[in-house]
């Protein structure tokens, strides 16, 4: 396990093992107060010059260097930047570059024990890795090139992610010469992190220990503590009081400088209450503060790095440089992810920001649940089978938790183990921005209970269950004989509730990445008041602006047509048409496009595929597929590097007759913000030259949806309100080929059902639609075919049916390759008909009496179970059945 946070171009050595690049280092000479300079030059920018050296840290351990500068030979700001637990210098090369080309002094350094260092892990402790921070920045105070505020004191800030990000904390609060931080998806307090609610989080802390190479790499008395620990299952003061000593909150009224706080909201190991803590105590110091939730997180997702990099620049630019332009973003800022959003219909992945930091409770509001009479559940002996949530280790693109932000549900719990209460259906989007709290009263046969709580998006019917992110809160109690009325913060998340869907909230006795108590006893819980909800409602999405070419393209494309009408015909000579392909709407062979001012990365490659007449066929992929790309070549928008494009025989190119029996809407629609929606429609029509009569306008008008807006000017719409009008437009003329790019964004889903039907009577008159879309529950209502894009390849082409698969049959993701035995040995567990190995995992067949609906998700919670106990590497689970469980399946989670 690699608890690092990758730099702008080593983001995919995020899953990489702790010390894989030892052998690479050791090409470079490195000695005791003696170093190797290198030059690297990079595309024209200043030459990086890199000093590689071992510094003494005056007790016998020394400290492996690399120091980077780049342009002038003037003073400048310095910046300490190191790794995550497990990793080395070498993981943040390409960071230090970027920032000495960017005019810092940049020192980064492999922490005790790591890459080339010596000495012994003390968990960041004042006397050992906090202490070389302040040995590294005398260092720094003795260099030529680097800015002095005063003798011994450079102007000098630290960065670092995870185990580095709690070091600039530290730093700040040990050494008073650090001038600026921005410490990254980290921890306030370890052992609120490892002990939340004195709940020992067992997995986590045993891959803590694992990756730092076994306890024998700690101090003696951090490996004391952690076997103590994991044998008894429960943390004592002692424990606790060790990792508080060691945690920024320890000397967290020392920390007076500028703060960016960088925290992921997919991290079952730091949550968001650890930057919370961060935000409150620095800012109750006087310094300024900013915060901004990343997508990605300790458990996987995207981590956003050149963003959070040019963010961490401009940070340190103003707080360093002094520079009063540079632009250090809002206060808050939080990245939404997943499906449509509902403020402008748009698909995300983007930034929602506030102006001030809203904490995790603001907006609060109340949800009622059902259920409040008192429920009893067990916790079973040896709290096995556990329920499951996150799996710690499983990040990177299939992580659980970025399947739980594609609206998957992962996550699961054994009847009789849980109580549950829920809400009414939301009669409008809720926005969950913080952490729910509730009260509830708990009794325990033991007279202590160990509860984990979650709050559950459930969709209508109950089918679909998401757990956001992924988390829970443990939560131990001291019951007594009459039981106690507890307060649960739930965990933070940044989420979209829809309409129409439930608020669940389960409190369960066990979770495989938690102790629970090994002694059977059975709980009583009863709820004492609604669910609170945090909204944020200061905190919005910003909607995306309509670019230039909105305005300009429908008189380009005037231009265009009345040039290629003065000209007659292409000089050029076009393909001859294919009398074979005379009734087939589309045939795609062999077609790849190159990103610009590249020779070797494709948006799309080596694409080929086949449509028929009477298809509703879905185009689908993750972001960055090369979904729009193949669309916009197939309306002769761009050209392709190589392959055809054949439409009814027809070659493609610009200007090709064939493209008047095309209709579409491919990433918005330019219309005259001066002109009516009607006039707009009209002026379109017109410029085809075909007759009024057969545009068809009323019916597409019906479509529409719009109303007396049609009189308005186009300047008065919203986005959902020109996403109508451009559908309308592109359905003018009934084309045999109709193409749909994101249709329904923007749409009610009235509107959306509307569009559902028409594309069934669309393709029953003998055309044939291609629909491009996020929303995978009304593919699958509403397509016959399916073609699936990752990486601007195909990846699988077929009939909807054949692609999701059968309702008994599940598909379990591997993380690594398995042996055959082991292969076998899951063949042979009970329940099971048949295992057998795919290049997309291990493909399950369940048997009669376990297949349905009713029993599908106790048969993968059992399943789950056991295939952790054989120690099968799992990366996903999920009926092979829904399109969503399908899709992710096909492109590995990568969406």
């Amino acid at each position: 396990m690699d608890l690092r946070m990758p730099a702008a171009s080593a983001a995919r050595r995020w899953l990489r093992g702790p010390r894989r690049w030892i052998a690479a280092a050791a090409v470079v000479a490195v000695l005791a107060g003696a170093g190797t300079w290198t030059a690297v030059a990079s595309d024209g920018a200043p030459a990086v010059h890199r000093a590689d050296q071992v510094l003494p840290m005056g007790d016998g351990v020394r400290i492996d260097t690399s120091y980077f500068t780049a342009g002038s030979s003037g003073r400048r700001p310095a910046v300490l930047l190191t790794h995550g637990f497990g990793g080395e210098k070498e993981d943040v090369r390409a960071q230090a570059e970027d920032l000495a080309r960017d005019g810092y002094a940049v020192l980064t350094w492999s922490s005790r024990s790591f890459g080339r260092s010596t000495g012994k892990i003390g968990l960041n402790d004042p006397k050992g890795e906090v202490a070389d921070v302040s040995r590294l920045i005398d260092w720094l105070a003795e260099r030529p090139e680097v800015e002095l505020d005063k003798d011994g004191d450079p102007r000098v800030g630290v960065t670092g992610a995870s185990y580095g990000g709690a070091v600039s904390l530290l730093a700040a609060g040990y050494d008073q010469r650090v001038d600026a931080i921005a410490p990254a998806i980290t921890y306030w307090n370890l052992a609120d992190a490892l002990f939340p609610n004195g709940v020992f989080k067992k997995l986590w802390a045993g891959m803590f220990v694992n990756s730092g190479g076994g306890c024998d790499e700690f101090e003696a008395q951090i490996c004391e503590m952690y076997e103590r620990v994991a044998e008894s299952g429960k943390p004592d003061a002692k424990a606790v009081k060790l990792l508080e000593e060691r945690s920024p909150a320890a000397v967290g009224d020392r920390i007076k400088v500028p703060t960016l706080i960088m925290q992921g909201q997919t991290d079952s190991l730091f949550p968001l209450d650890q930057a919370d803590a961060i935000a409150k105590a620095v800012k109750a110091n006087g310094a300024p503060v900013d915060v901004d939730w990343l997508a990605g997180g300790h458990d996987g997702g995207d981590m956003e790095t050149d963003r959070v990099q040019e963010r961490v620049n401009s940070w340190f630019d103003r707080y360093l440089k002094d520079d009063k332009n540079a632009d250090t973003g809002p206060a808050f800022r939080v990245t939404r992810t997943g499906g449509i959003d509902s403020t402008d219909g748009a698909a995300l992945l983007r930034g929602a920001d506030g102006d001030t930091y809203p904490g995790l409770t603001d907006g609060e509001r109340k949800v009622a649940l059902s259920g409040r009479e008192e429920q009893e559940f067990a916790n079973p002996a040896g709290a096995s089978p556990p329920g499951v949530s996150a799996l710690p280790g499983l990040g990177g693109a299939a992580g659980l938790s970025q399947l739980s932000s594609l609206g998957v549900g992962v996550s699961l719990d054994f009847p009789g183990q849980f109580a549950r209460f829920e809400s009414e259906p939301v009669t409008e989007d809720l926005r969950i921005t913080g952490s729910p709290t509730v009260t509830v009263n708990v009794k325990s046969t033991t007279g202590e209970a160990v509860l984990f709580g979650k709050v559950y998006d459930v969709g209508p019917g109950g089918r679909q269950q998401v757990l956001p992110s992924q988390l829970v809160t443990p939560v131990r109690v001291e019951t007594g004989d009459s039981g106690k009325d507890v307060r649960l913060t739930l965990p933070a998340v940044d989420h979209e509730v829809r309409d129409g869907h439930r608020l669940r909230l389960v409190l369960a006795s066990t979770d495989l990445g938690y102790a629970s108590p090994t002694a059977p006893a059975t709980y009583t819980v009863s709820l004492k008041g609604d669910l609170a909800v945090p909204t944020a409602p200061g905190v919005t999405t910003g909607a995306a602006g309509l670019p230039a070419w909105v305005w300009w393209l429908p008189i380009a494309g005037a231009l265009i047509a009345l040039a290629l009408l003065l000209t007659g015909r292409r000089r050029t000579t076009a393909s001859a048409p294919d009398p074979a392909l005379a009734e087939v709407p589309l045939q795609i062979t062999d077609l790849s496009k190159r990103y610009a001012k590249s020779t070797d990365r494709y948006a799309v490659r080596d694409l080929s595929i086949r449509v028929e007449k009477g298809q509703v066929l879905g185009l689908l992929g993750p972001n960055g597929a090369g979904k729009t790309t193949t669309l916009r070549m197939l309306m002769g928008l761009i050209k392709p590097d190589g392959g055809e494009i054949r439409v009814f025989g027809h070659a493609i190119r610009p200007g090709a007759p064939v493209l008047s029996r095309v209709g579409a809407f491919v990433e918005g629609a330019g219309f005259l913000p001066h002109l009516s929606g009607r006039e707009n429609l009209d002026l379109y029509w017109r410029a085809t030259g075909r007759p009024p009569e057969d545009a068809h306008l009323e019916e597409a008008l019906e479509i529409a949806g719009l109303g007396d807006a049609l009189a308005r000017a186009v300047r008065t719409y919203s986005q959902g309100m020109r996403q109508r009008l451009a559908i309308a437009q592109a359905m003018l003329g009934l084309p045999d080929l109709l193409i749909l790019d994101e249709p329904t964004n923007g749409l009610d889903p009235p509107q959306i059902r509307e569009m559902r039907e028409v594309m069934i009577r669309y393709v029953a008159a003998g055309r044939t639609v291609i629909v491009s879309s996020h929303l995978l529950a009304e593919v699958e209502q509403t397509c016959t075919h399916l073609v699936v894009m990752d990486r601007g390849r195909l990846v699988q082409a077929g009939p909807v049916r054949e692609i999701i698969g059968s309702g008994d049959t599940l598909l379990v993701g591997l993380a690594a390759d398995i042996a055959d035995p082991l292969v076998e040995k899951v063949a042979a567990l009970p329940g099971i008909e048949s295992a057998a190995r795919t290049d997309d995992g291990l493909l399950i067949r369940l048997t009669a009496q376990q297949g349905g609906s009713g029993a599908e998700d106790s048969a993968a919670a059992r399943l789950l179970v056991e295939l952790v106990r054989l120690e099968v590497p799992v990366a996903s689970l999920g009926p092979h059945r829904r399109l969503e469980d399908a899709f992710l399946t096909l492109i590995g989670g990568s969406a």
